[in-house]
């Protein structure tokens, strides 16, 4: 119940919504009930072989014989007066108006509920990929994207199905039962008594049958998450499969992984569709006992009610059946969606151990110097990084160099807090960047990844990402200094050209000249560069490395780089080893040491 009630916890802001749900819902039981109970004494007096007797008219009182009488009353002066014709035709038109009312109530209550239902689940999507980008890389590292994207899409698609599909019983069928059973006990509380003692026995029973379903919906929803793994990663990696000819490895993979989401589908659905005929088989059982029951007391004259009475009476108690199997549906429908709740709420409960201080410091620029002291990173129990120490002067380029593995990447994930520094510190001017505001410090710098991460939108829109209201004319500079403006203009559509999904309409050194522009257009006064100009042919590498340089003669750069030829002109390079700095200098200087950095020289130069 605790999980029901975070997710109705959406709807204080649709309170009103609410409200009128409920007053609607409340009239149309009314109206339903009234529309059943005045055939109660039509049926008195109709088929009653005593004569009509003419006296003077009863006293109206709340009391269930009192009112029957009156009515009866009424209904005996009709009679009187005209036929029993036109008294069937003055109930038939009373009954149909109140039906018209019962209805046109029903539909203000869905209308009313409907924006309350879609909201709630808009919110759930809003809150949830909101803390999509507030979680840490750190966080994506121990999962699987598919998994995520199937949490955003089907899981929230089972809440709406499932759980806020059943906000509608649950705003009326509760409703119509209390009306209904408070009516029944007003007609003869002895008998309805015996419905209390009924109803939760076939409860305990739709109970007992639907207490597994949540634990294999949360299975089905966890395979759909391994089935979207599957499909993401086949996407991505098309072209491997393609070129290792492992379609059938892929496929086999896959079929394997819908059949296990297939048997244990069929066997959720087998026990959710065991609901309705359970619980009209049960609803059935309880009325069948009523007529034993209720018609033995009315023969034998144990009972107030009349014949006709006691026919109202289980024409009344029928209506119970079809609200009370809709919260026996709803009751396994919200099992079914409590799996999906528990696998979203593992992204909702996810912390972010990268905190921002309550009293953090603002940050507008970069003014001496980059440090970082004695620092050391393990992630989970591997030692990534240790005993770092490195100033970086304003201005400087700064150059990491070693073989795959030994850090660097990581190094420079710390300082903008893509991870979050366990031993030592890094600091900007002075001051920790544990101490300052997380988009300040973020705004200083500019990225340049190895892979370019680009999105399926326009030319334009992908440079611009992340600077707001920028010109054309800002755009077109930013392009040319990477060299991309030529090619960008030979397009269809020039800058509002749409790249496809990650870039795909583009080549590898177009995607990376866009993401060098990106950087350019912002203008940070820290540049991190992993590998920039790795993607580009011999040509458009010499003349964005060109752009580049010029670009970082007034900035602070940090580049990490495989190809040495790229750095030479570094103020200083650091040659990394197993996540320690081994050696700093120049490029001369380190040829001249005749240690890691010239033997990685004279491999690239072999």
């Amino acid at each position: 119940m605790k999980k029901i009630a975070k997710v109705l916890a959406y709807l204080v802001p649709y309170k009103s919504y609410a409200i009128l749900g409920v007053i609607f819902n409340i009239l149309t039981a009314v109206f339903g009930v009234f529309s059943l109970t005045m055939m109660i004494p039509f049926l008195e007096v109709l088929f009653s072989e005593k004569a009509i007797v003419v006296s003077a008219e009863p006293e109206m009182t709340f009391n269930i014989k009192a009112m029957m009488n009156w009515f009866n009353w009424q209904v005996n002066q009709l009679i009187l007066e005209h036929s029993k014709l036109y008294g069937l035709f003055f109930i038939s038109a009373l009954v149909m108006g109140l039906s018209f009312l019962k209805n046109i109530t029903h539909y203000f209550a869905t209308y009313f509920i409907a924006p309350l239902r879609m909201g709630i689940i808009r919110d759930i999507r809003n809150k949830l990929f909101t803390k999509i980008l507030t979680l840490p890389i750190a966080y994506y590292t121990g999962e699987k994207r598919g998994d995520i994207i199937s949490k955003m899409t089907s899981d929230v698609t089972e809440i709406e199905i499932s759980v806020m599909r059943s906000i509608d019983m649950l705003f009326k069928d509760p409703i119509l039962l209390i009306v209904y059973i408070g009516m029944l006990l007003f007609m003869d509380w002895q008998l309805t008594l015996m419905v209390f003692v009924l109803l939760p026995i076939t409860g305990g029973i739709i109970g007992t049958i639907g207490r597994n379903l949540r634990k294999t919906g949360r299975k089905g929803q966890n395979l759909l998450g391994s089935l979207m793994t599957i499909v993401d990663e086949t996407l991505s990696g098309f072209r491997v499969v393609k070129a290792f000819n492992a379609e059938a490895k892929m496929k086999e993979r896959f079929l394997g992984e819908n059949q296990r989401f297939t048997h244990i589908m069929i066997k959720m659905w087998r026990r959710r569709d065991l609901a309705n005929p359970l619980s009209e088989f049960l609803g059935t059982g309880v009325i069948v006992s009523l007529m034993i029951y209720g018609g033995n007391q009315v023969l034998n004259g144990d009972s107030a009610m009349s014949p006709s009475t006691f026919l109202g009476y289980l024409a009344l108690f029928s209506q119970i059946i079809s609200p009370a199997k809709s919260i026996s549906t709803a009751y396994y429908n919200i099992q079914k969606g409590l799996a999906s709740i528990d696998r979203i709420n593992e992204i909702m409960k996810a912390e972010n151990p990268i905190k921002e201080k309550e009293n953090a410091l603002t940050l507008s620029d970069f003014r001496n110097e980059l440090s970082f002291e004695n620092v050391g990173f393990k992630y989970e129990e591997a030692e990534i990084l240790k005993n770092i120490n490195l100033k970086i002067k304003k201005g400087q380029t700064v150059a990491l160099v070693g073989q795959s593995g030994s850090g660097k990447t990581t190094l420079v994930d710390l300082v903008p807090r893509f991870w979050d520094i366990q031993i030592g510190d890094i600091k900007i001017d002075g001051t920790s960047i544990k101490d300052l505001k997380i988009h300040d410090l973020r705004g200083i710098m500019g990225n340049v990844n190895q892979e370019p991460i680009l999105f399926n939108d326009s030319i334009f829109n992908n440079i611009a990402f992340g600077v707001e209201k920028a010109s054309m004319d800002e755009v077109i500079a930013a392009a040319k200094v990477a060299n991309a403006h030529e090619f960008i203009i030979e397009t269809e559509l020039g800058y509002e050209t749409n790249i496809g999904d990650g870039g795909s309409k583009l080549s590898g050194g177009q995607r990376q000249r866009l993401s060098i522009a990106r950087a350019v257009l912002k203008n940070p006064p820290i540049l991190i560069l992993d590998e920039a100009t790795s993607a580009l042919d011999t040509n458009s590498e010499r003349l964005v490395q060109e752009a580049l340089n010029n670009l970082m003669k007034s900035r602070t750069s940090i580049v990490i780089a495989h190809r040495l030829s790229t750095i030479v002109s570094a103020d200083l390079i650091c040659v990394m080893h197993e996540g320690q700095i081994v050696e700093k200098g120049s490029h001369d200087e380190l040829i001249q040491l005749d240690g890691h950095y010239s033997k990685l020289h004279k491999m690239q130069m072999s």
